[in-house]
């Protein structure tokens, strides 16, 4: 009798866990999606605290340790410039 309670609290555990990574990822892939959706989105994503050039295809921005970064729209979304999510077959 107690082996078959153990047996059955684990496959509880283990499917809470399942479920639990699953939520997890589930909204990772939301956060992201909603990331790209928009420059202003993808701005504070990536940290620019300002802005430098915007154009409706393109923005440049400052992130807080110096570095510029471009932005641009690739599909209805917004990258990191080279870093689309084709890679070398954007062309």
């Amino acid at each position: 009798m107690k082996i078959y309670s153990r047996n059955r609290v684990l496959v509880i555990a283990l499917l809470i866990g399942v479920i639990m990574i699953a939520l997890f990822g589930i909204s990772q892939v939301l956060y992201l999606k909603k990331a790209h959706s928009t420059f202003e989105n993808y701005y504070a994503f990536r940290g620019c605290v300002r802005l430098l050039e915007r154009t409706g295809e393109y923005g440049t921005c400052k992130l807080s340790d110096g570095k510029i970064i471009k932005i641009v729209e690739f599909k209805d979304n917004w990258y990191l410039d080279g870093d689309l999510p084709c890679g070398f077959l954007c062309f």
